[in-house]
Parts: C-alpha cells; sequence; structure tokens
C-alpha cells in the first residue's frame, strides 16, 4: 500500500516548536505519526504545545533549550538521541525579528543577539543532528532530513530589520552547503521559506491598513498565511516521499516572491 507520507518509527525536532510556524510544523508531524521532540525557552508555551501534542498518540519531549548556546544545544541533542533514541528529521526554525532600528542607530548588540539565534543556532542545530544521523548511517541505518527556515526577508531587501534579513539569507546557503556535504550519506537538506504569516512575530503589523495595502496586498493568493500552511510541507520533508529532494529552497508564501 502506497504511504510515503506514514511518519510511523519516525523522530523529529522542531526548534521554535512551541508555538506559531513550528508547533503547527511539529503537530502536523504528529498527526502523521511521528514522534515529535520540541525546543523552547518560555516554560508556559511549552506546557501548552506538550498538551496539544500529545492528543495524537505519538511520543512527545519538549526541552528548554537555547539555540544560540552552542553546549546547550550539544546537551540537548544528546539528551534528546537519548530519551527518544534516534533522530530522522531536524527543522531549525526557532528565531527572532529583534530590533527594528534604522541601520545607522543600529548596534553591535542588536545585530548579535538576531545573528546567534537566527544564524549561529540554525548552524549548531543542524550540526548535532547531521552528526547523529551520520553515525546511524555508518551504522547501516538510513539517513535523515534537515530544514532550514528562512524568510523571504533574506531574500528581498529587509529594511530595519537587516540582521533578520541576514540571518535568513545566511539559512539559504548554509543549507545549501549541508545538501552539498552529506548527500553522501542520504542526508537531505532543504530550506523552507515563509512568507507573511499571522503569528506572534508579525502581530504588530496584522491590522495595520497601510501596512496591509502596501505589502499584504502584493500576495497573489491574497491575505496572510497561518501557520498551518506549514504542516504539509514538513510531512513532506520529513517523509519517505522526499527521498530524493534536497538542496531546495522552498518557497510558502503565497506566492509573493514571485509577483
Amino acid at each position: 500500500m502506497f504511504k510515503p507520507f506514514d511518519l510511523s518509527g519516525k523522530v523529529a525536532l522542531v526548534t521554535g516548536g512551541n508555538g506559531g510556524i513550528g508547533l503547527a510544523m511539529a503537530d502536523a508531524m504528529a498527526q502523521a505519526g511521528a514522534d515529535v521532540v520540541i525546543w523552547g525557552r518560555n516554560a508556559q508555551k511549552n506546557d501548552v504545545a506538550e498538551k496539544q501534542l500529545k492528543v495524537h498518540g505519538t511520543r512527545v519531549l519538549v526541552q528548554a533549550v537555547n539555540v544560540a548556546e552552542e553546549d546547550d544545544v550539544i546537551s540537548g541533542m544528546d539528551q534528546l538521541v537519548a530519551q527518544m533514541g534516534r533522530l530522522d528529521m531536524a527543522v531549525a526554525n526557532a528565531g527572532i525579528v529583534g530590533t527594528m532600528s534604522p541601520v545607522t542607530k543600529m548596534t553591535k548588540a542588536q545585530y548579535r543577539e538576531v545573528i546567534e539565534i537566527n544564524q549561529d543556532g540554525v548552524f549548531f542545530t543542524l550540526r548535532e543532528a547531521a552528526r547523529h544521523m551520520v553515525d546511524r548511517v555508518k551504522g547501516g541505518d538510513p539517513g535523515g532530513s534537515l530544514v532550514g527556515v528562512a524568510s523571504v526577508g533574506g531574500i528581498h531587501g529587509s529594511g530595519r530589520t537587516i540582521p533578520y534579513g541576514t540571518s535568513k539569507g545566511a539559512v539559504l546557503s548554509m543549507v545549501r552547503g549541508f545538501a552539498t556535504e552529506l548527500g553522501r550519506y542520504g542526508i537531505r537538506a532543504n530550506t523552507v521559506v515563509p512568507g507573511w504569516t499571522a503569528t506572534d512575530i508579525s502581530a504588530m503589523v496584522q491590522d495595520d491598513p497601510k501596512y496591509n495595502d502596501n505589502v499584504i496586498s502584493r500576495v497573489p493568493l491574497k491575505g496572510w498565511g497561518k501557520p498551518e500552511d506549514f504542516g504539509g510541507i514538513a510531512v513532506y520533508l520529513a517523509s519517505d516521499a522526499s527521498r530524493f529532494h534536497t538542496g531546495d529552497t522552498i518557497a510558502i508564501d503565497g506566492g509573493y516572491l514571485v509577483f
């Protein structure tokens, strides 16, 4: 029977998985049969997300991991493998916009805060996931799937949030490097590029008439995306249906980038 999207027996990690796009991805993969791990630093959001995910009957592990801290990521990954037994899918989704500021007034601290989470955190997460996957492959167990979550801001100019755009542009290049280097192990690496999506991170502009008229009106499919719009791509990239799909940049943006 053809069941390419059945994730039974697979373990998936989503950083920043306690809300927004990350939680929607984790929820969809749990519904498809995967055991899921989420990393997040907000204890209250972690608790709410854990309850939501456990409804689907698969194993759920919630860890308080700061992806900007290399040692935290290494320790978190070791604990994950020890408790879950394996890792098949890692989604490096955790990120912040940071302080919105004219570039001429932006400080080093403001710049570094965003880069450390959005760029360094993605690298640490995917590197540690890759280490585990490569070890499994050497033991005769097939590889896995790595996903970096970027943004249309990493492709278009990102005024007043230059560190954010810089970090997301770096993710695009970084993931292509992972795909090239790790393909020999059967490990896939792809980037998901969200467009304008209604989450907490965009709450400040969702009801702004000027913003909606000047920006959201340009989305060919009209309106804001929703977190649940990213569940399907998460399941696909975690599944065997994508076993020959790597090095790609996949925009889930309502057509914004092509308009």
